[in-house]
């Protein structure tokens, strides 16, 4: 005798209601990737020294840094890096048509205290440079500001600076899509809210679309990964943002200082630096948040041995953060450049052949030793994904390896699809 189901429909609408208040949560708090592409690197120098063709510039050095070197061919060599003639190739051609894919103009450390006269005509001009460049098409994809910190004797310079800079800005036309604005040396949820009502004002004031503003958080002080009550504001700060925090990053300096680790030994791979960076990467799952590591300031500059050793280290710590699943980093300088587009072209090449066979074989349902499930699939396509946005992959090779277009693959890889099935063709 076949046993039937004991649980009626009442039963159903109590759990329904039970979770309703669970499902608005996930849906509100946890959207999950938006398909908004995350520039592999941010770039950044003090606000005063941009111009209009600064990234064709810093892409002009590299190329020069690495033909010192004897070529990107050998210095690829030189790292213990395959496919050395594809990856000299395809980072040639990124340095020179799109070399810094995010740029940040600092207000900050790399401009320091100069008084509120001089920095009030920076701001201004800062933003008519970053107009023109933006109409002249040789701005990078995703370039802003980063102001003052919120702390109580910076936070009125601050306000002001960010003030005129989007002022100034709007008033030569709509705001560049790639806009980012960076909030450092956050210390509480509060700062966050504050720059939440800050966005609020400006939009009101410049005639903007509700949330158009969004900002970085960078990540510099202990106060974010453990608080005096003992949460962990890293992750409160997100959804206290309500919606406009775009990404998290790593400030490897100043949170190191902060723990009172000695300068010798302050670095992106420091224990202290993997702990932070493990408890923001918890934080930023499934909210649709990018996250950010920090910067290394081991410049390629003086000696050849002290080039090729600086190269090997950056080239080192980028690869280190992408397997760690932390897509993006800081560059300090122009050369940095060299190492940042080999690593990370290597990165994305050394694994696409296993990503696209087993990508092809889940699509279309081909037997193999490895059974993927439907997240699997959604983390082989999302790397395919990433590795086509920076350069390092063609639409040519995805087609020919996946077996699938690129809409199939941005399908998978934003979660579009819920269900092994749905993803088949």
């Amino acid at each position: 005798m076949k046993a039937a189901p004991v649980l009626n429909a009442g039963a159903l609408q109590s759990v329904e209601l039970r979770l309703a208040a669970t499902d608005r949560m996930l849906e509100h708090s946890y959207p999950g990737d938006d398909g908004t592409r995350q520039p592999i690197h941010t770039a950044y120098v003090p606000a005063d020294k941009f111009n209009e063709t600064l990234a064709a510039d810093w892409g002009g050095a590299a190329l020069e840094a690495a033909a010192s070197a004897g070529g990107l061919e050998a210095i690829a060599r030189s790292l213990g890096l395959e496919q050395t003639q594809r990856l000299a190739e395809l980072v040639g051609l990124k340095l020179g048509s799109e070399p810094i894919e995010d740029l940040r103009l600092d207000f900050e450390d790399g401009y320091g205290n100069r008084g509120d006269a001089e920095e009030d005509a920076s701001a201004s001009e800062a933003a008519r440079l970053v107009a023109r460049a933006v109409a002249g098409g040789t701005a990078p994809p995703f370039i802003g500001i980063r102001f003052k910190c919120f702390e109580a004797p910076t936070r009125s310079r601050a306000l002001r600076t960010l003030d005129l800079f989007l002022s100034e800005l709007s008033a030569h036309g709509p705001l560049p899509s790639g806009l980012v604005l960076t909030l450092p040396k956050v210390t509480t949820v509060a700062q966050v809210e504050a720059m939440v009502f800050i966005c609020e004002e400006l939009e009101l004031a410049h005639g903007l679309a509700p949330g158009r503003l969004r900002f970085e958080v960078q990540m510099e002080t202990p106060q974010l990964i453990l608080s005096q009550d003992g949460t962990v504001p890293s992750a409160r700060l997100i959804h206290a943002g309500k919606g406009r925090v775009s990404s998290l990053h790593y400030g490897t300096y100043d949170y190191s200082a902060s723990l009172g680790i000695a300068a010798a030994y302050q670095s992106m791979e420091h224990p202290a630096a993997d702990y932070a960076k493990s408890v923001m990467q918890v934080a930023v799952a499934g909210t649709g948040v990018h996250l950010s590591d920090g910067s290394t300031n081991i410049l390629p500059l003086g000696s050849p041995k002290d080039v090729a050793g600086a190269w090997a280290l950056h080239a080192r710590l980028v690869r280190r953060h992408l397997e760690r699943g932390i897509y993006q980093g800081w560059d300090l300088h122009p050369a940095q450049l060299v190492t940042r587009y080999l690593a990370t072209y290597s990165f994305y090449r050394d694994g696409f052949g296993a990503a696209a066979r087993r990508l092809n074989n889940y699509v279309h349902q081909i037997e193999s030793s490895i059974m993927d499930e439907p997240a699997t699939a959604r983390a082989l396509a999302r790397f395919i994904h990433r590795g086509h946005s920076c350069g390092a992959l063609t639409l040519e090779e995805i087609s020919a390896e996946a077996g699938i277009g690129f809409g199939q693959l941005e399908e998978i890889a934003l979660s579009r699809h819920t269900t092994k099935e749905e993803c088949h063709v």
